[in-house]
């Protein structure tokens, strides 16, 4: 588990992706818009994964 762990978190930081993310996959398939996400992320914004989905949002892109 370890293991797996590790190589996962590896992976995040050299491609700059999070590793099976819905509600990237999500609005990237367009099942949800930006103001959905923006939604979404606003009260992760203090986290890691928030400060994620909103740095997403201002790349706009898909």
């Amino acid at each position: 588990m370890l293991d797996a762990a590790t190589y996962v978190r590896i992976t995040e930081e050299r491609q700059g992706l999070k590793i099976c993310c819905p509600e990237e996959i999500a609005w990237r398939q367009g099942f949800i818009d930006d103001a959905a996400l923006e939604a979404i992320a606003a009260p992760l914004r203090k986290s890691g994964y928030g400060e994620y989905l909103m740095a997403l949002l201002a790349e706009g892109a898909r």
